[in-house]
């Protein structure tokens, strides 16, 4: 088991392009960190980095307590599954799995049992006389992971290890990761794009955007306090609203209703404000904000209504998710209302999350 510790990274490929920007970041042991953000943000590359298969170009790696910039991969003791399978195609699954204790020359007695113990822990038992060709993709995916958990190693790196399944399989599959993490007791860094692997998976995400980390903390408190505008519509099944509303003496008009509020050493015009569309209720016309429906999605239970408001002389367009019970088709115009504590509000230049105190 062990921690990992980014110190400055910095990596600069040779056309110029600097994929991974000064990040520095420390995982502790036995968390389960989600490297999130969206394709070509530079995940992958500081996951191959900690893995030793790309050098940085500045900056230091430590697995444990140990500086690993010169160590090779095989000597980190860190194990990596990939999105594709890799697996051996003309040996068995127990062949495959027992593969790297083989090479060290580890004695039979001692193969089999761990290649069983490790079989158990994946239910993967049955097929372990069987080719790759012969299992199922969700199948050859255990038989991969077996193959990382059987070498024992301090960390374990996930390239999007689920992409490649489909939608029903990938949720088996997050159960049993939960459930693997749960067992092993030792140190997870996972790379996804995916929302709800990130959520349900992580004990911390670390939000990434252009090579640089926007935002580190539990999924909670990413979901509850984005601490940017990339966050806010990054992260959340369905991207918050951002819209600008006017300021000025502490009050601020949000859609033409006015509100109290102070801003902590905020002193211009106008403030970016979000709201996520699952956190408008539906009102009346008398007490609600009159929305003009676009068109909308049915997604099951709810409904993703996309509408548009006229805000000073400026029309601007929300996403409203409301209870398919709703009769949609026969609206032209719904009536929403929202809470002061759903509102998050960010600088209008900087972009960051402001504070707002009542």
């Amino acid at each position: 088991m062990a921690s990992v510790r980014l110190s400055r990274i910095v990596k600069t490929f040779d056309e110029g392009k600097r994929a991974v920007n000064d990040i520095s970041l420390v995982i502790e042991d036995n968390s389960f960190v989600v490297l999130i953000g969206p394709s070509g943000c530079g995940k992958t590359t500081i996951l191959n980095i900690i893995a030793g298969l790309e050098q940085p170009s500045s900056g230091s790696v430590y697995i444990g307590d140990q500086c690993v910039n010169d160590v090779e991969p095989k000597n980190r003791n860190i194990a990596m599954v990939f999105q594709s399978h890799t697996l051996y195609p003309h040996l068995s699954v127990f062949d495959n799995l027992a593969f790297a204790l083989k090479i060290r020359h580890i004695d039979k007695h001692i193969i089999d049992e761990k290649v069983d113990r490790v079989a158990k822990l994946l239910r993967i038992t049955e097929y372990l006389n069987k080719k790759p060709k012969k299992i199922s993709g969700g199948e050859k995916q255990r038989v991969a992971i077996g193959r990382a958990i059987i070498r024992e190693p301090s960390v374990f790196l996930m390239d999007e290890p689920l992409s490649s399944l489909d939608a029903n399989l990938r949720v088996s599959m997050r159960e049993e990761l939960k459930k693997l993490y749960k067992e092993l007791h030792t140190t997870f860094i996972y790379v996804t794009h995916d929302q709800n692997e990130a959520m349900t998976l992580a004990t911390h995400l670390v939000v990434i955007d252009k090579g640089v980390i926007q935002q580190v903390g539990t999924p909670y408190e990413v979901f509850i306090a984005p601490q940017n505008t990339f966050v806010a519509t990054f992260i959340g099944t369905y991207s918050m609203n951002l819209f600008d509303c006017d300021i000025c003496q502490g009050k601020i008009d949000i859609l033409g209703q006015q509100y109290e509020i102070d801003i902590t050493s905020y002193s211009q015009s106008i403030v970016t404000i979000g709201i996520r569309p699952e956190d408008f209720d539906i009102s009346d016309c008398i007490t609600g904000i009159p929305l003009m429906i676009e068109s909308f999605e049915i997604l099951g239970s709810n409904t993703l209504v996309h509408s548009s408001v006229l805000y000073k002389d400026n029309r601007i367009f929300l996403n409203v998710l409301v209870s398919t019970s709703i009769d949609i088709h026969s609206l032209k115009v719904i009536y929403v209302r929202f809470g002061l504590d759903k509102i998050h509000a960010f600088c209008k230049t900087s972009e960051q999350r402001l504070a707002f105190i009542n």
